[in-house]
């Protein structure tokens, strides 16, 4: 399972890449994309996401 981001309420600040303990998210055209193979749904980008644009 991998996390949902909701690209309209992502404001491209980069905090959830930098936690992510898998390097499974990445900047995309300014937005915030998530490798779905390589998520291991652990949450950290969720409580760091700080317009709550992820989700599970």
């Amino acid at each position: 399972m991998a996390v949902k981001i909701d690209k309209e309420t992502c404001i491209g600040c980069g905090a959830c890449v930098d936690v992510c303990p898998v390097t499974a998210l990445s900047m995309v055209d300014g937005k915030a994309d998530c490798d779905e193979g390589t998520c291991i749904d652990c949450g950290a980008c969720i409580a760091t996401c700080p317009v709550a644009a992820i989700s599970e």
